[in-house]
């Protein structure tokens, strides 16, 4: 038994190992909760090239692994850009698990970056649809789950630091993110009333998969060695040292849990102090 034990909880781009979305997804499930795993399966374009999704098969190795604690695990392939894919993600957990409680919007592209002068079109939208749009698709599916349930629920977004300041050669990423800030400040306002809450949850650099492609790109970019540009990051960190996967899951199970029931529209920083907006 957890303090989640009975409800079902779905994160979006959770099915690659050693990701945000995974450690999440162990920390709900050590938890008690029933867990969806979602990713987008196979590459559908160039913005969602393999090396950076999670495919049918690494989703699978996910649900396996979080077998372990329990819990009922499934896993749904859909795409985060696609309004129906998000209506359909949300039916799933509720035919196969009998709820929906919580909703991770954690799917997001961070492998897209450049100068500004160098910015394409498509690269623009790519990290929007991905980034914005798919947190609203998956947040108003969530929600009128929920609402029908008449039994309340949790919607969180893994924004991040850029939410609330400005990297260089990210500025579509910077721009999604912000606007989550808005997006969580809006919904909550109308979906209070209805005892769902929704938040962000904002971490500094943590060195997933994605993470460590960042660290390649920046560090290049900046004429740093990876150790060089790493230890520069340290220094600006109160508590010296990078993210981890699980103080980002743990930030996420407490908003989860009823000890947040009177937390919402709220963005918080997880980010060792570095982050103080």
């Amino acid at each position: 038994m957890g303090k989640f034990s009975g409800k079902t909880a779905v994160i979006t781009g959770s099915g690659r190992e050693k990701g945000l979305g995974q450690a999440i997804a162990i920390k709900l499930a050590s938890e008690g909760a029933n867990i969806v795993v979602s990713d987008i399966g196979r590459s559908r374009d160039k913005a969602t090239e393999d090396i950076h999704i999670g495919s049918t098969d690494a989703m699978e190795a996910v649900a396996e692994d979080l077998r372990k604690y329990g819990v009922n695990v499934t896993t749904c392939v859909a795409d985060v850009r696609v309004q129906t894919d998000m209506q359909a993600l949300a039916a799933h957990a509720v035919a196969e698990h009998g709820s929906l409680d919580i909703w991770i919007n954690n799917a997001g592209i961070g492998y897209i970056m450049s100068s500004i002068f160098d910015v394409t079109e498509d690269d623009w939208r790519a990290v929007i649809d991905v980034n914005l749009t798919g947190c609203f698709w998956g947040l108003q599916a969530a929600a009128k789950v929920m609402v029908d349930q008449k039994s309340g629920g949790r919607i969180i977004n893994i924004a991040s630091q850029a939410a609330k300041s400005g990297f260089p050669f990210a500025q579509a990423y910077c721009a999604s993110k912000h606007g989550l800030v808005g997006l969580t400040r809006s919904a909550s306002i109308e979906l209070g009333p209805e005892n769902i809450t929704v938040n962000n949850v904002c971490p500094n650099h943590v060195t997933t998969g994605l993470g460590a492609w960042q660290n390649k790109f920046t560090s290049e970019a900046l004429g740093l060695t990876e150790e060089e540009y790493l230890q520069r990051m340290r220094d600006k960190i109160p508590m010296r040292r990078v993210g981890m996967p699980e103080d980002t899951a743990n930030a996420v199970a407490f908003l989860c849990s009823d000890d947040a029931g009177y937390i919402t529209g709220e963005s918080l920083n997880v980010s060792g102090g570095e982050e103080p907006h």
